[in-house]
């Protein structure tokens, strides 16, 4: 009887042992913070970053509160990514985000199975980052910042300001595989505006002398920059050069026309910054990113820097100035 009795009660603890350990685990994860890492190309403070805490912090998220957050900073040094990623795996993070095309590959090479969520690139398809835009098929997923005919837009907003131009300069990080796509589009479309570009190459900051030395000797008519974290650092080189040289110039991102650049048109890499966040969100929430589709632009900033038009002695359409979004004076 007594046998009987003790091995009842050893099949009863036995039936209810997963059962307590599945609430067990479910407890465990409801009470668990999230831990995210980030890796941002730049250095702090970054404007890219506090986007992306806005969007947090838009959604109900505060870090030490219920997120944690674990930087890793490559301070404009690509090569250090791939080691920064791993870093990060081996904190047992749930989730990393990131941006640029080097910084997603890099963080793609160091896990297989840790969400992946990119605030901005190229041609997230051509570079192997998703296997398609509505399906991304794997652990990464995020935001492109590539359209169709933006290249020959940029172009042709050159044409309108210098309508005689007819080279135009490309500053592009050459290490970037998603500049190199953005510098093809351009390639492509420059035909059609009777444009020739040239394209002196950059992959260092030392490169900056050659380049500019090259282009005072050989001046364009006008300056395009690709914007990525390499020339994004050296924002403040590439404007001076361009004032100095008494060059129209447009750039991809408006923070370049804050800062005295002539103009910019592109998707705003702030606003996809703020929109990551939506991401992290649905995926801590238990969305997968194989079933999470990649965001493409929708809205386009042309902002127009009519302060450095004057210095330059441009004139600038009153049509072109109508379709702004912003006119800096």
């Amino acid at each position: 009887m007594r046998r009987r009795e003790f091995i009842a009660l050893i099949a009863g603890a036995a039936g209810a042992w997963p059962f307590t350990t599945a609430k067990f685990a479910l407890a465990q994860r409801r009470s668990k913070v999230p831990r995210v890492g980030v890796l941002w190309p730049g250095s702090p403070p970054d404007k890219w970053d506090e986007a992306f805490r806005q969007g947090l912090n838009a959604l109900g998220y505060t870090e030490g509160r219920n997120i944690l957050l674990d930087y890793r900073w490559a301070e404009g040094k690509q090569e250090r990514l791939p080691e920064l990623a791993q870093e990060l795996v081996h904190l047992n993070i749930d989730l990393i985000v990131t941006i640029s095309a080097p910084a997603i590959f890099a963080a793609k090479q160091a896990t297989e199975t840790i969400p992946v969520v990119f605030a901005g690139t190229s041609d997230p398809v051509r570079s192997g980052f998703v296997a398609s835009l509505a399906r991304p098929g794997g652990n990464l997923t995020g935001l492109s910042l590539m359209a169709p005919d933006l290249a020959a837009k940029r172009l042709e907003l050159i044409k309108s300001v210098a309508p005689a131009a007819s080279r135009v300069a490309m500053l592009w990080n050459a290490s970037d595989e998603g500049m190199a796509i953005r510098v093809k589009q351009a390639e492509l479309a420059a035909p059609a505006l009777q444009l020739t570009l040239l394209s002196p190459e950059l992959r260092s900051p030392a490169d900056f002398d050659s380049a500019f030395t090259a282009l005072t000797r050989d001046p364009p008519d006008a300056l395009l920059t690709f914007v990525d974290p390499f020339t994004m650092r050296h924002r403040t080189r590439i404007i001076e050069f361009a004032a100095t040289a008494r060059l129209p110039a447009i750039y991809e991102d408006r923070i370049f026309a804050d800062a005295g650049g002539l103009m910019s048109y592109g998707p705003s890499v702030l606003d996809n910054c703020r929109r990551a966040a939506t991401y992290v969100d649905k995926i801590l929430k238990g969305a997968k990113p194989a079933d999470l589709p990649v965001e493409q632009p929708t809205k386009f900033e042309l902002v127009i820097n009519l302060k450095t038009a004057k210095t330059l002695g441009l004139t600038i359409p009153p049509s072109l100035l109508a379709h702004a979004d912003e006119v800096i004076e």
